[in-house]
């Protein structure tokens, strides 16, 4: 049984999210006789410094204390701590992982094959619930694309989402970045699509069912030929 996958645009640990993240806590598969367990991962600023991960760290524990959870925030920040065996126990007892946003290749490749990653993947296997906002969300998609190549490059991500790229901030992109668009649009195969998720906005869904756009603004799929957007309330459906 995989859980439910929370793909943000921004806006993490933040008030306008809390519709979004209360839903995650009552469908996390918690057990119904205690307070869910999150965890909120700061890997993707992990180059940041320790005033960043402070801030992101205690901007998730306070943002879940307020709704009721049991929450941890792990300073999981480089190999080391991502390979550390009481923080992937931790992990993989959660009923809610969380990742905020900053590097998404520096996130990829910290997590890529490490016992965090590992213990993730367990938690969300039997029923805990995922989320990833920015970076977080774009490490699920099958690639991450190289902004300063304008798309034309990227490198591979987890690909566990039914989306090639996954591009947050959608409705903040600048007109010198619409080119990134265009040419990420015709890099996609017969199949496949693109998702767009703008700012304040997340698309919640499970693998092989129906997604849903939650939040202020929409979300933007898109064919190699077509694209579609989808405001708050309106499922998407990916086969």
């Amino acid at each position: 049984m995989n859980g439910l996958i929370a793909l943000l645009g921004s806006g993490e640990y933040l008030p306008v999210m809390n519709e979004v993240d209360s839903y995650l806590l009552a469908n996390c598969n918690a057990d119904k006789n205690r307070q869910p367990r999150v965890v909120c991962l700061p890997t993707a600023a992990g180059r940041e410094g320790d005033a960043s991960v402070n801030r992101w760290s205690k901007m998730g524990e306070e943002h879940f204390v307020n709704l009721g959870a049991d929450v941890q925030a792990l300073p999981v920040i480089d190999a080391a701590s991502a390979n550390d065996l009481n923080h992937a126990a931790v992990v993989e007892e959660a009923d809610l992982i969380y990742f905020s946003g900053g590097d998404p290749r520096y996130l990829y490749q910290t997590m890529k094959n490490s016992l965090v990653w590992r213990a993730a993947q367990k938690a969300w296997e039997r029923g805990a619930a995922y989320a990833g906002c920015s970076a977080g969300a774009m490490i699920l998609g099958k690639e991450i694309p190289d902004f300063r190549a304008l798309g034309m490059r990227s490198i591979p991500a987890f690909g566990l989402v039914p989306f090639a790229f996954v591009m947050p901030h959608f409705d903040a992109i600048p007109l010198f970045g619409k080119p990134l668009v265009s040419t990420l649009s015709k890099r996609l195969k017969d199949g496949e699509t693109m998702i767009g998720v703008d700012e304040n906005t997340a698309v919640v869904g499970k693998l092989n069912e129906e997604w849903i756009v939650m939040g202020q603004a929409k979300a933007h799929v898109f064919t190699r030929n077509d694209s579609r957007n989808y405001s708050a309330g309106e499922k998407i459906i990916i086969n």
